[in-house]
């Protein structure tokens, strides 16, 4: 630890960025004034202390609940059996696999294909040969 000594009025430096003066001494106590930029946190000790016991506290309890989410995500899905139907109603049937999108038959609604024709199949045509006389 470096230790310095400073009257009221001096400043000490800390790296190209940060300044420390000593503003007023009252007694035992001694007022400090700190110029450093916006992204580096200045906290008194206890304070600082405060919040890194909260962080560890809040990762903590993170850990837990992302082990409580992995443990239900590796639970086996067990799907619920049907129900049979109440008195006086049809039976359920199963939801469709996927919703029709807007303008679409279901598959159970739509006509056969329309049967394509056969096309007769043709021989090639025999050469001809000119007729020799013998």
């Amino acid at each position: 630890m470096l230790v310095l000594s400073r009257q009221r009025d001096e400043t000490i430096v800390i790296g190209d960025d940060i300044e420390i003066t000593v503003v007023d001494i009252r007694g035992e106590k001694v007022r400090l004034g700190i110029n450093a930029p916006a992204h580096i946190p200045v906290h008194r000790k206890e304070v600082y202390d405060a919040i890194k016991r909260e962080k560890e506290a809040e990762a903590a309890e993170g850990k837990v609940a992302e082990a409580k989410v992995e443990s239900l995500a590796n639970r086996h899905h067990h799907p619920k059996r049907p129900r049979p139907p109440r008195h006086g109603q049809a039976p359920r049937r199963p939801p469709p696999s996927a919703p029709p999108q807007a303008g679409q038959v279901p598959p159970s609604q739509r006509p056969p294909p329309p049967a394509q024709p056969q096309q007769p199949t043709q021989t090639p045509p025999q050469p001809q040969t000119p007729e020799t006389p013998q």
